[in-house]
Formats: structure tokens, C-alpha cells, sequence
């Protein structure tokens, strides 16, 4: 009996993460795109802050270029959301809302825990600072990650993904 409700729990878990994704009802900051098997809008998946949030987030705190001494950052690991979306590439071409683009290794997201931050210092990121999703890694974590290649995958304003 027991190996049967532990199966039926692995099949319903397997059943919320394939196929359509539940559709936001707020408005729709970030789009994937690409080799994904999970969608719920024309063969991409939309998500808007609650449907992010449901996937739950993580905090850690690093300093970086941007931003003077140690800051919090609060966001939705982005293995994680690759996972969901059922990413089946080697890379993720991330681009902010004024256009700029960067190629990131899908393989950088589970090596490294980088996150798509939501929240700066537990505060919501506005546009006009770098939000309202950034691309962050934690940069104190390993020296490796203090250097030109990490910052400038390190992408804000994120609005897209696309999986290749």
C-alpha cells in the first residue's frame, strides 16, 4: 500500500510538470520560448510574478558590480524553471526588455545556482532598477565567478527566453 501512494505521488508531481502549464492572470513579465516541452500559450511558456512565486524562491546574498557591498537577492532557481518548462537545449538565449541579449550555458544554472531574481534587499525590482527580473549568479560563492563572462550573462530587465 505504501509503494502504491508513493508511486500515485510521483505520477501526480510528474502530471503538474509535463504538457500545459497553468495560465497567469497577472501580467505576463516573462516569456520561454525555444525547445520546450512544456507550454501554455501557442507553443511558449508565459509567466507572470504569482506564477513564478509558486515555484519557490531562494534568497542568497553576494556583492557584485552593480550594487555597493553585500546585497540580497530573492528569486526562483532557474534550474528549476528550466526543469518546469521542460528546456531541452544546451543554451538559453536570454533578452531584457531594451534588446540586449546573452547566451547562457543551460548547464551554468544547476553548476552554479544562479536565479532569476524577483526582489532586491526583499523589495519587488522596478524597472528603472534592473527589474523586474535579473539574471543573478552568487558571485562570492566561487572566485571563478567574479569576472567579465558571469557579469555579462548576469542579464536585468529580463523579458525573454529562448531555449536552444
Amino acid at each position: 500500500m505504501r509503494l502504491m501512494v508513493m508511486l500515485l505521488g510521483f505520477v501526480v508531481c510528474t502530471q503538474l510538470w509535463a504538457g500545459e502549464l497553468a495560465r497567469p492572470t497577472g501580467k505576463v513579465l516573462l516569456t520561454i520560448s525555444g525547445n520546450i516541452e512544456n507550454t501554455n500559450e501557442a507553443g511558449k511558456a508565459v509567466f507572470d510574478i504569482a506564477s513564478l512565486e509558486k515555484m519557490g524562491t531562494v534568497s542568497f546574498q553576494t556583492t557584485s558590480p552593480w550594487y555597493n557591498g553585500r546585497t540580497t537577492f530573492t528569486g526562483i532557481p532557474l534550474q528549476k524553471l528550466m526543469e518546469y518548462v521542460g528546456a531541452k537545449g544546451t543554451v538559453v538565449k536570454v533578452t531584457a526588455l531594451n534588446d540586449y541579449t546573452t547566451v547562457i550555458p543551460l548547464s551554468d544554472f544547476k553548476k552554479y545556482n544562479a536565479i532569476l531574481a524577483l526582489k532586491i534587499n526583499g523589495e519587488y525590482m522596478r524597472i528603472r532598477d534592473k527589474g523586474p527580473l535579473f539574471v543573478v549568479y552568487p558571485y562570492d560563492s566561487l572566485p571563478e565567478l567574479n569576472n567579465q563572462i558571469y557579469y555579462s550573462r548576469s542579464a536585468w530587465q529580463v523579458s525573454r527566453m529562448n531555449i536552444e
